[in-house]
């Protein structure tokens, strides 16, 4: 039997119907038993970060057990942004965005892939869904606490809120 790893991974979405197209990005993960979730942050309405869009996203964390090694994990995302429409952008909207945040305690640093994701730290829209699953989480390589990096980030601008 495959051990099965611990994962975390945020989607996000800023067309169409937001909260419908993360609700579907989780239905087909979960779909062929690729992995199963075991909980989801609230919905989160942010600013876009990083992207020349303007448009507000919604954002959520889910935390998944998976037994896809983080290759297999990623292309079964990329596989899934795509058959969802999404366009090659790394700039633009986005009908639907799906990263892997944690892999267990992985750290990875490939041309394909980085675990932890490198910039997770750095996004509210991530480190306030995630913190709401577990606030007890530290980043792998730097060893601070979530709510450490939120302090950080209070002053950066950045516009993150729990939707009702």
């Amino acid at each position: 039997m495959k051990k099965e790893a611990e994962v975390y991974i945020g989607l996000g979405s800023n067309l169409g119907k937001k909260k419908s197209n993360i609700e579907k990005g989780i239905k087909f993960l979960q779909s062929g038993n690729k992995a199963s979730v075991i909980s989801q942050s609230s919905l989160y309405k942010t600013s876009p970060v990083c992207i020349t869009s303007k448009k507000f996203f919604l954002n959520s964390v889910i935390k998944v057990k998976t037994v896809l090694k983080p290759l297999a994990l990623l292309r079964e995302i990329k596989k899934i942004e795509k058959n969802m429409g999404r366009k090659p952008s790394a700039k633009g909207d986005r009908v639907i965005d799906m990263d892997i945040i944690l892999y267990g305690n992985k750290i990875i640093k490939g041309k394909a892939l980085e675990i932890p994701h490198p910039s997770f730290h750095k996004r509210l829209f991530v480190l306030l869904p995630l913190c709401e699953l577990n606030g007890r989480l530290k980043h792998p390589v730097y060893k601070k606490t979530i709510k450490y990096y939120i302090g950080k980030l209070k002053d950066s601008g950045q516009f993150a809120e729990k939707t009702v």
